[in-house]
């Protein structure tokens, strides 16, 4: 299926490791130009090793002014994945306020700065675009020791809704995926113990955690004009867990 995304100019956060890699992979393959950030700078110079003109940016994006200095120059974008996230857990009377700070500013703060660059420019241009939040199926349910993670992903949810609303009168779309446990390398890490998992996977009626294609396809769909239609869902990528 074509997705029309040849020759769009794309931006993804969180580019160096796990879905945000695959989804820079998928897009140079469907033919888009890809700005990848991390704030890792030896994930993008394996990153761009591995796919050749794959343009990198190195920032850390907790830190509101030094983004701002890296997106000066970034130039036009008529896709964006907000893909970068933290998850710090804690139980709910051992929560710092460093863990705070540091899940709001990426996981919302992070979001907003980046959207508002991109989508300044895309009216400017005039232009219609397409914005994907990555949030979680924890923005819909308690989680025992998630507390500030569930709390910025229920946020990014409303933020979704928020963008949608505003930037819908300039033919910019915005959505959420939500996705269960991922299969990437940390997640295998984080979910290896069979007890720990079991739990999980007894309340998701696929019996499944998902693997990272099955999110970035969702990704492209919702960044292609296949769904045109679409703006302000949070599509669920979780096997059912949130119809349990």
């Amino acid at each position: 299926m074509d997705l029309g995304l040849a020759g769009r100019r794309a931006l993804v956060t969180g580019a160096g490791k796990g879905i945000g890699r695959s989804t820079v992979l998928a897009l140079r393959a469907a033919g888009a130009h890809v700005v990848a950030v991390s704030r890792t700078r030896a994930d993008l110079d394996s990153l761009v090793s591995e796919c050749p003109g794959v343009e990198p940016v190195c920032v850390d994006l907790a830190d509101w002014e030094a983004t701002e200095r890296a997106l000066s120059n970034v130039g036009p974008v008529d896709l964006l994945v907000n893909n970068a996230g933290v998850a710090l857990l804690q139980p709910f009377l051992e929560i710092t306020k460093e863990a705070c700070d540091t899940s709001f500013n990426v996981n919302l703060r992070a979001v907003i700065q980046v959207s508002q660059f991109v989508a300044k420019g895309m009216i400017a241009r005039g232009v219609p675009g397409a914005i994907v939040n990555v949030s979680s199926q924890a923005s819909q349910r308690a989680l025992t020791n998630h507390s500030v993670y569930c709390s910025t992903k229920g946020a990014l949810d409303m933020l979704t809704k928020m963008m949608a609303l505003e930037l819908g009168p300039h033919k910019i779309r915005v959505n959420a995926v939500n996705p269960t446990v991922v299969m990437t390398p940390m997640g295998r890490t984080n979910w290896s113990d069979p007890h720990k998992a079991k739990v999980m996977l007894d309340r998701i009626p696929l019996g499944k955690f998902a693997e990272v294609e099955d999110v970035v396809d969702t990704i492209l769909f919702l960044l292609s004009n296949r769904s045109s239609m679409t703006t302000g869902c949070a599509l669920p990528v979780d096997g059912g867990f949130l119809a349990t």
